[in-house]
């Protein structure tokens, strides 16, 4: 049997020897992913230009034809855009409100559902990972698939706009609460549990007061995020303004003045409420204003 203490004693010239294998192996491994990631690339762009009704090499000098054609008639019929502007503002209030009771909505069944998924605050601690891939499923189904759906089986309208985002925000919101949630400290919550508080009980009196700077954090931003969707949701016929842009865009030349209208609106809607947003949780996470 070997003598342990006769093996040469580990000098700094081999620890650089192996620190420096290990830089290569690394850039080894680096470089190759980012050459499969590239290869897989083109080939997807290679596909999808095959596939595509027209060639992206052969029309790509176009793509600056229709933004230059709907800047010119705007500013052929300036003096008819504060009009537009007007015309076109209950709808933007019908979009901000289907984005602002969606996020209500999805904030709410988010904190049940990611309080549920938590570790050491779950009810059911053997249901964490039904809970979680819960929140996965409704994370992973796009607004606009819900959206088709709902509008194939109750018509068109603000309603499966609002329940199709709403159903997106429980699962993009549950997974960053349920990340909140796991900071909390557990002290308050087994004081409560001492003195007899039910679950729920715990949860709002011990783990709520704590996260919630972070909760209102988090959902401010989703609101941005869904006042986004709703104006897309709108192309597919789910109402607000998105609904009131395609139609301006679908009769073409002639109505591109009303387009730019809509434009501008979408354009400082999210302008205004970014800043909001930003400054109110400014205010929540760190105390001050921005």
């Amino acid at each position: 049997m070997a003598d342990i203490s006769a093996q040469a004693p580990i000098t700094t010239d081999d620890i650089r020897q192996d620190y420096m294998a290990m830089t290569r192996r690394k850039r080894l491994y680096s470089g190759a992913i980012l050459a499969i990631f590239v290869a897989l690339m083109v080939a997807g762009f290679d596909l999808a230009d095959a596939r595509n009704a027209g060639g992206f090499w052969d029309g790509w000098h176009n793509i600056l034809d229709f933004p230059a054609q709907v800047l010119s008639e705007a500013i052929d019929k300036a003096p008819e855009l504060p009009a537009h502007l007007l015309t076109f503002l209950p709808a933007l209030i019908e979009t901000v409100n289907i984005a602002a009771a969606s996020t209500l909505l999805g904030a709410i069944g988010a904190i049940v559902i990611s309080l549920l998924a938590t570790r050491g605050l779950a009810r059911w601690p053997r249901l964490i990972p039904v809970f979680r891939r819960i929140m996965d499923i409704m994370r992973a189904v796009p607004e606009i698939v819900i959206a088709l759906i709902l509008i194939f089986v109750l018509g068109g309208g603000p309603v499966p706009a609002m329940i199709a985002i709403a159903f997106h925000t429980v699962g993009a919101l549950g997974k960053l609460f349920s990340e909140v949630n796991e900071n909390a400290s557990l002290k308050p919550v087994e004081g409560l549990q001492s003195v007899g508080a039910n679950w729920s009980q715990r949860m709002l009196l011990g783990v709520i007061p704590q996260v919630a700077p972070n909760y209102l954090s988090y959902t401010l931003l989703r609101f941005e995020i869904n006042i986004r969707a709703s104006a897309i949701l709108g192309f597919v016929g789910a109402g607000g303004i998105g609904y009131e842009l395609k139609n301006a865009m679908s009769w073409g030349q002639g109505k591109f003045d009303e387009a730019a209208a809509i434009f501008i609106l979408l354009f400082l809607t999210i302008v205004v409420f970014d800043q909001l947003s930003s400054y109110f949780r400014d205010r929540l996470i760190k105390g001050r204003g921005a």
